[in-house]
């Protein structure tokens, strides 16, 4: 009976813990809404390739703003032979605070094997 008992007062007490861990959790997400910028940058990356049927390369720029998120993704619109040769785009994308992309249009388009002398910071 001792064991039963000793059970019971286990599985009471996980319970417990297992609760707390839950409203901690619900009081973290409403304290800070704001996603973490890794998960913004998969889901910007995400509804852009679903958006234009591109997948993004890599994401040349991420800032936070008053409004939410400002990213420049650079994606492959064209591959050719040689891959240097290859026409790439930089997308300006705008998401909500909650990583939800609200805009996005082509900024700019060049061959891989290029840079851009014309602008500051190679972009």
């Amino acid at each position: 009976m001792s064991n039963t008992k000793n059970t019971q007062e286990s599985q009471s007490s996980q319970k417990s813990q297992d609760s707390q861990n839950s409203d901690k959790t619900s009081d973290d997400q409403k304290a800070g809404s704001r996603p973490k910028p890794m998960e913004v940058l998969r889901q910007a990356r995400g509804q852009l390739a679903e958006l234009t049927g591109m997948e993004a390369e890599s994401v040349s720029s991420f800032e936070q703003t008053e409004e939410g998120w400002a990213l420049e993704v650079e994606v492959l619109e064209l591959e050719r032979v040689p891959d240097t040769m290859s026409l790439m785009a930089s997308y300006q994308v705008e998401l909500d605070a909650e990583g939800q992309l609200t805009g996005y249009r082509r900024v700019r388009r060049y061959e891989r094997g290029r840079s851009d002398a014309r602008r500051p910071g190679g972009r």
